[in-house]
């Protein structure tokens, strides 16, 4: 006579059974995942900072759920420690572990980058937003995203004031495509020679009066901001595609003011 008794090692997979509802989701899986990441410094170097992790796949419309532990058992697997030379690899794993048509990686990062003051050398630490995106579906994508802040002085204050201009931070942002090697500190580059003037975390008297008076010198309205950034990124070779952005917190305004293009040099 066959046991009655349920076989205790027999846990049944919920995930895996079928939904009658035929809907389809773009993206299922975890947010805000803390892991270690090791980038590699345009000098050679190293740096070990803390990333911000999201991770997805596509779910077919008759499967009721995706199993989560499996993206950190990916992560876990492929990321020690994890590297922007790994990132397709872990997307590439992810969409075969969890057998879905598409996987989405997104990796925010701190980056920090020495900056000397511009009058006195004194050596101070820039800290830099940056996100790698990566995507795996019939092809795949990966684009690096930095965010800078700096300064911009309003054009049309300094004209029409008898003296000064008003001028504020702002946050220039791009994200590129790119053949080859690209470094963040490449990318930093382009967005702060767009600014009216850089920003440093140091700055000593004779480094504010220089500051001030560049930025002073070169007024930029937002939409020369993303117009400068977007013609430095053209004359780049190794960007195929890119999207830039500025953000100008206002300081006599309760509003900011924003721009943003996009650029693929591929459809040109």
């Amino acid at each position: 006579m066959p046991s009655t008794t349920q076989d205790p090692t027999a846990i049944p997979d919920v995930q895996a059974k079928s939904d009658s509802r035929n809907v389809a989701i773009d993206k299922v899986g975890v947010k805000s995942v803390t892991y270690p990441i090791t980038l590699k410094t345009r000098d050679g170097g190293k740096q070990h900072t803390v990333a911000n992790i999201d991770m997805y796949v596509s779910l077919p419309h008759h499967q009721k759920g995706t199993h989560m532990s499996r993206f950190l058992e990916v992560l876990n697997t492929h990321a020690k420690p994890l590297s922007p030379e790994c990132i397709m690899l872990v997307a590439r794993e992810m969409k075969s572990r969890l057998e879905a048509e598409s996987a989405h990686l997104t990796i925010e990062a701190t980056y920090f980058i020495e900056k000397l003051a511009p009058v006195t050398k004194s050596p101070g630490l820039m800290d830099y937003k940056v996100i790698f995106e990566a995507s795996a579906n019939c092809s795949e994508d990966l684009i690096l995203r930095v965010k800078a802040p700096a300064t911009s002085l309003c054009p049309c204050s300094k004209e029409i004031s008898a003296y000064g201009a008003h001028n504020q931070r702002c946050e220039i942002e791009a994200a590129v495509r790119f053949e080859g090697t690209m470094w963040i500190e490449d990318v930093v580059e382009h967005l702060e020679k767009a600014a009216s003037a850089p920003v440093y975390s140091v700055l000593k008297r004779p480094d504010e009066k220089f500051v001030t008076e560049e930025a002073f010198d070169n007024p930029k309205f937002v939409e020369d901001i993303v117009r400068d950034l977007a013609t430095s990124l053209k004359a780049d070779d190794r960007v195929t595609w890119f999207e830039v952005s500025s953000e100008n917190f206002e300081s006599i305004h309760s509003h900011n003011a924003y721009a943003q293009i996009e650029f693929d040099k591929r459809k040109a």
